[in-house]
C-alpha cells in the first residue's frame, strides 16, 4: 500500500490542493459550488485533480511536455480570471488568450502536424481574426457590434477545423501506409537472408576434398561457388533480375551439387523462355534446394530431377518433379517454403500461384508468376 501512494503520491497531492482552491474561487465568486452536495464537490475534486497530478505524475520523464501542459493550465486560468474581472461581451484580450490557449493544446497533442502545417493554419485563422478584431473595435459601438454579430455567423472560426482534422486523418492514413510499406521491404530483406546457408559450407567443404587431392575440378568449383555468392549478395538485393541471371545461378547449384554425389542423378533443366523478363531473385532456389535435400539425398539409386522453366501471354511457370524416398522421415520444419509463400504475397500478391502435389514417391511444385504488373 505504500508502494502504490508513493508512485502514485501526485494524483493524491493534486486532489488535496485541489479542494481549496475551488472553495476559495467559490469565495470570490468566480465559481458557485453546488451547496448539499457534497459528491459533486467529491467527484470535480478528483477529476481535476487527476488532471493536475498528470503533469507532475510523468514530470521525470517528459519534462519539455509537462511544463507545455502547466503553461497551458496556467494561461487558461488567466483567461478565465481575466474575463471574469473585465466582464466585457467577446473580450478581444480573452479572444486572443483563447486562440493561444487552444493552438498551444493541439501543439501538444500533435507537434509534428502543426509544425508542417502552421503556414496553412496562419492563412486560415490570421483573416478571420483580424475580421474579428476589425468589427470587435472598429465598427461602432458596443450595441452596433452586438447588432453585427446577429448577422454574422460567427461559426465561420470553426469552419477550419474539420478541414485540418481531416487532414489530420490523411496524413496517418499515409504514415500508416509507410509503416506497411518499410515492414514489406525489412521482411523481404530478412526473408532473402535466410536462404539455406548449408549449401555454402558443404560446397566449401567438397572445395576442400578436392584441394587436398589436387583435383582439377577445384578451380571450376571456386569459380561457380564466387559466381553463387556474387549474386545472392548483390544480385539478391535488387527488387528484380534478368530471367537468364536467375538460371546461370540455378545452373551453377545444380552443377555444384553434381560434383558432390558419387551416384548417378538424372537432373535435367528445360528453359524455353525470354530469357529478358524480369522476376524477384532468389525464387526458384528454394525449390531446388528442396528437391535436392528432400529427394536426391534419400536416394541411393534412380534419383531424379525435372525442371521446366516457360512462359506464355500471362505468366511465367517454374515446375519442379523430384521423387524421394517415402520411408525416409523428413527433418526438415518447412521453413523455407513458409518464407518463400511469405515472399510471394509481399511481391506477387494476388499476381502468383503455387501448386504443390504429393504422390507416394513423387513431389511436385509448379510456381505461376503473372507477367502483367
Amino acid at each position: 500500500m505504500i508502494e502504490l501512494l508513493k508512485k502514485y503520491k501526485a494524483f493524491l497531492f493534486g486532489i488535496i490542493i485541489i479542494v481549496p482552491i475551488f472553495y476559495l474561487l467559490d469565495y470570490m465568486g468566480f465559481i458557485l459550488l453546488p451547496k448539499n452536495r457534497s459528491y459533486e464537490i467529491i467527484i470535480y475534486s478528483i477529476f481535476w485533480g487527476s488532471v493536475i497530478a498528470l503533469p507532475f505524475h510523468h514530470f521525470k520523464k517528459k519534462k519539455k511536455t509537462v511544463l507545455r501542459v502547466l503553461f497551458l493550465i496556467v494561461l487558461f486560468f488567466m483567461t478565465f480570471l481575466i474575463d471574469s474581472i473585465m466582464k466585457m461581451p467577446d473580450n478581444p484580450i480573452t479572444f486572443i488568450l483563447l486562440m493561444g490557449f487552444w493552438l498551444g493544446f493541439a501543439y501538444v497533442l500533435v507537434p509534428d502536424f502543426i509544425k508542417k502545417y502552421w503556414k496553412l493554419i496562419v492563412f486560415f485563422y490570421v483573416p478571420l481574426f483580424l475580421y474579428f478584431i476589425y468589427l470587435r473595435l472598429f465598427s461602432g459601438d458596443l450595441e452596433a457590434y452586438l447588432k453585427i454579430k446577429e448577422d454574422f455567423p460567427f461559426f465561420v472560426f470553426f469552419l477550419p477545423i474539420p478541414i485540418f482534422f481531416a487532414l489530420w486523418i490523411f496524413e496517418q492514413w499515409k504514415w500508416l501506409q509507410n509503416l506497411k510499406a518499410e515492414k514489406s521491404k525489412t521482411e523481404l530483406s530478412l526473408l532473402r537472408t535466410q536462404i539455406n546457408p548449408h549449401f555454402f559450407f558443404n560446397t566449401l567443404n567438397n572445395l576442400y576434398a578436392l584441394t587436398v587431392k589436387n583435383s582439377k575440378q577445384a578451380p571450376e568449383v571456386i569459380l561457380k561457388l564466387s559466381d553463387m555468392m556474387r549474386y545472392t549478395i548483390y544480385e539478391g538485393e535488387k527488387e528484380t533480375v534478368k530471367l537468364t541471371d536467375e538460371i546461370e545461378y540455378l545452373n551453377n547449384y545444380i552443377e555444384l551439387h553434381k560434383i558432390r554425389y558419387k551416384k548417378t542423378v538424372e537432373i535435367t533443366f528445360n528453359h524455353a523462355i525470354d530469357t529478358h523478363l524480369r522476376i524477384a531473385p532468389l525464387l526458384y532456389i528454394i525449390l531446388l534446394e528442396n528437391a535436392f535435400k528432400h529427394g536426391i539425398e534419400t536416394l541411393t539409386e534412380n534419383a531424379f530431377i525435372h525442371i521446366n522453366l516457360v512462359e506464355n501471354k500471362d505468366y511465367i511457370s517454374f515446375t519442379i518433379e523430384n521423387n524421394f524416398d517415402p520411408n525416409e522421415v523428413m527433418e526438415s520444419n518447412g521453413i523455407g517454403l513458409q518464407n518463400l509463400k511469405r515472399r510471394l504475397s509481399l511481391l506477387y500478391k494476388e499476381r502468383h500461384e503455387l501448386v504443390i502435389d504429393t504422390t507416394k514417391n513423387t513431389y511436385k511444385t509448379i510456381l505461376k508468376i503473372s507477367k502483367h504488373a
